[in-house]
């Protein structure tokens, strides 16, 4: 196993590294660079000038428009971008739903939606959890009858990501109660701007509304909308879902967000013991033990990586990654939190977009401290709960 990157990868690199500095607006980058808000028109702009160069479907193989990049390439794509301070991707269009259209849609419907994902024109949104129905899919109650040429849906959706700038929605609904819950499912596309669907945001601790409700009330969907066949949307939904594990993980933001508990440390002075003291070095101890984590992660990465690229099938670890990685995100908005102490107050939009709120608390770095803490509380329930997940991989994995 060889993971030292060869020197065509290493010019590969330079290359994205100079394009997304020279692209990337600085007043968005020095946002994610600070946890900052992000706007609806900061992350589509983004999205755009990615899709204008053809790397918003940075994943894709060549014949859907995509750049046709290697796993290592991908990789390599994904931490420019995440040094550089650029807003992830939003993924439910070009990294979940896309490669269900590419891998069990028809001709047609890749034709129909594949070109506005790729070009971030379109916003998607993901419709999976409902109330008594997340890290349990297979319960969905959503319900999808067909009448004719349509289906009609009724029922709601939890828990739906930025659902409130989505303009199209993939969901799980039901369309048979026969035999097991898994084999009634199936996997359809909803334009939001339909009649009966209402989207309800709802907000959360952090004072933000990043999550929403989706009803639908006898919403009329055409039966084309259907993805594949059927009563086989499970099968679709796995499908997906290890895109969107594999995705949780985000080792590249990790290791951006691991140089900024340090500046934060240093300015805080908990970082260097020669000046600090004694507690200054317990606290530098975390940070460390928080490095090596996030170092062991890269490593299973890059293994995974240097499997796919010596054409030997890697270990299922997509649930692995999930864990270890939400696990991860979590601490270093622990550790934020207590380098600022009381300088980690709670986000106040309106604050923070008038520009006092940091000169006011003291220190314009801390001020969005607790929001990310608050935030990332979910990381180890999305995507299915870490819980679930061990299961899956003592199952998978361990044998």
């Amino acid at each position: 196993m060889d993971l030292a990157f060869t020197p065509e990868e290493q010019k590969f690199r330079e290359d994205v590294r100079s394009w997304v500095r020279a692209n990337l607006p600085p007043d968005i980058s020095r946002k994610v660079h600070n946890a900052l808000r992000l706007s609806r028109d900061d992350m589509q702009r983004w999205a755009k000038i990615l899709g204008k160069k053809g790397w918003l479907g940075y994943g894709w193989p060549t014949q859907f428009g995509g750049p046709g990049w290697n796993a290592v390439q991908k990789h390599l794509f994904e931490e420019e971008c995440a040094l550089a301070g650029a807003p992830r991707v939003v993924p439910f269009g070009p990294v979940m739903v896309a490669p269900v259209i590419m891998a069990f849609g028809n001709a047609e419907q890749q034709k129909r939606f594949l070109p506005g994902i790729a070009s971030g024109e379109v916003w998607w949104s993901q419709g999976y959890s409902e109330p008594g129905s997340g890290s349990d899919l297979a319960s969905v109650k959503t319900r999808a009858e067909r009448e004719g040429d349509k289906y009609i849906v009724n029922g709601q959706k939890t828990w739906t990501t930025l659902g409130q700038y989505g303009e199209w929605i993939f969901c799980l609904v039901r369309t048979s109660t026969e035999g097991k819950p898994q084999t009634g499912i199936s996997f359809l596309l909803i334009d939001m701007k339909s009649p009966g669907v209402t989207v309800r945001p709802i907000v959360l601790l952090d004072g933000e509304a990043e999550v929403n409700e989706v009803w639908f009330d006898n919403v009329e969907v055409p039966a084309e909308n259907l993805i594949g066949e059927e009563n086989k949307g499970w099968t679709y939904a796995k499908h997906l879902l290890s895109h969107e594990r594999t995705n949780i993980a985000d080792v590249n933001r990790a290791k951006r967000e691991l140089e900024r508990l340090k500046r934060i440390a240093k300015a805080e002075g908990v970082y260097d013991p020669a000046v600090d003291g004694p507690a200054a070095g317990r606290f530098r101890d975390e940070i460390a033990k928080l490095e090596v984590d996030v170092v062991a992660l890269e490593m299973m990465v890059l293994r995974v990586l240097s499997a796919e690229k010596s054409g030997k099938n890697s270990l299922d670890v997509a649930g692995l990654l999930k864990i270890k990685g939400s696990e991860i995100q979590q601490r270093y908005s622990e550790l934020m939190m207590l380098a600022a102490g009381p300088y980690s107050l709670p986000f106040i939009p309106e604050a923070m977009e008038a520009g006092w709120q940091g000169d006011y608390v003291g220190a314009a770095h801390c001020a969005p401290l607790a929001s990310t803490y608050f935030n990332l509380r979910k990381t180890t329930i999305y995507g299915g709960s870490n819980e679930v997940q061990r299961n899956i991989v003592a199952q998978t994995v361990l044998g």
